[in-house]
């Protein structure tokens, strides 16, 4: 049996949410199961030691820039792509009509998808765990995990010099948008306050490469606790992940870092600032920090200069015990 799951949402992030629902799908049919997903998803990184997950197909949208399965043309072409692996089944994660029509067209048989145009207000994990349990009458945790081969971590964890003695700290500085990405004075104070009570601590840092995420990066490199330091931003996703993997905790803005950090089993304080707690709790390897002032999170609470560093060092403290 060949089985095909449509999860079309953008970024990694996502990417991780769904995979504890992909692999149930996996595990009820007794068959890895191959993904149609967006090249940022970065699937093939975060799946390359997952048994349950077996091809990966590119759906190559961006609605900018046009790209290979836009518009009527795309839909044709990702029915030609579709066809080619022969899919029995198909499960979609969302409510498009479209991508119904091109499971049809491509000769899947079986369809299991989400209600169509309920799209509105849809919770990003509520929905997936409502779709398999009354499709399949599934049971479905949000605790994704990802694999890491063993010697990938040890080999990095000497490359990169990092030592059973010290704290290891991931620090997720970047974020997808601006009203995510705390400033760096508030990581700073941090992590002085976390210096005076563990003076034997390394920081590494985690953002990519857009111009507001480097100007943070550069901020904390140039603060006094330059030699604590070590930037990861030149280094391939799949050089970071086992380097996450060696270190203690983790504190991330709601970014691909804190979803990365907690799927593997790295205890992840997550700083939510504008977007719905949700993205910060649905691991029980998640630590969520709001602002202060705030009884919760969302679009629009506009919170990055609200969050308090001394909350993040009593929730580090309280992790480490």
């Amino acid at each position: 049996m060949k089985i095909l799951a449509i999860q079309n949402r953008k970024g990694i992030g996502d990417m991780v949410i769904f995979l504890p629902f992909i692999e149930a799908i996996s595990k009820k049919f007794s068959t890895p199961i191959s993904l149609l997903v967006k090249e940022n998803s970065k699937a093939e990184i975060i799946s390359s030691q997952n048994e349950l997950i077996d091809k990966i197909i590119i759906l190559d949208r961006d609605n900018i820039k046009k790209g290979r399965h836009d518009g009527i043309s795309g839909s044709i072409k990702l029915i030609g792509d579709l066809k080619k692996h022969n899919f029995d089944k198909v499960f979609i994660f969302n409510s498009s009509l479209r991508f119904n029509l091109i499971s049809k067209l491509a000769g899947i048989k079986d369809i299991y998808q989400y209600p169509l145009f309920e799209k509105k207000n849809q919770h990003v994990i509520h929905a997936a765990q409502d779709f398999l349990k009354n499709k399949l009458n599934l049971d479905v945790d949000s605790y994704p995990k990802i694999k890491i081969d063993e010697k990938k971590i040890i080999i990095s964890k000497d490359k990169h010099n990092i030592k059973k003695e010290q704290l290891n700290i991931l620090l997720g500085i970047g974020g997808s948008g601006p009203t995510k990405r705390i400033p760096s004075k508030t990581f700073i104070e941090f992590m002085g306050l976390v210096l005076n009570k563990f003076n034997n601590c390394r920081f590494f840092l985690a953002t990519g490469k857009n111009h507001e995420e480097q100007k943070i990066l550069n901020e904390i490199l140039n603060s006094k606790f330059n030699k604590q330091c070590t930037a990861l931003d030149n280094l391939d996703l799949k050089d970071i992940l086992p380097i996450i993997k060696n270190c203690n905790t983790a504190i991330c803005n709601d970014s691909s870092f804190s979803h990365l950090a907690a799927a593997l089993d790295v205890p992840t304080i997550v700083l939510m600032a504008d977007t719905p707690l949700l993205y910060g709790n649905y691991s029980p390897k998640m630590f969520p920090i709001i602002p202060d002032g705030e009884k919760t999170v969302t679009h629009d609470t506009l919170g990055k200069d609200k969050i308090s560093p001394n909350k993040i060092l009593e929730k580090f403290e309280n992790i480490l015990n």
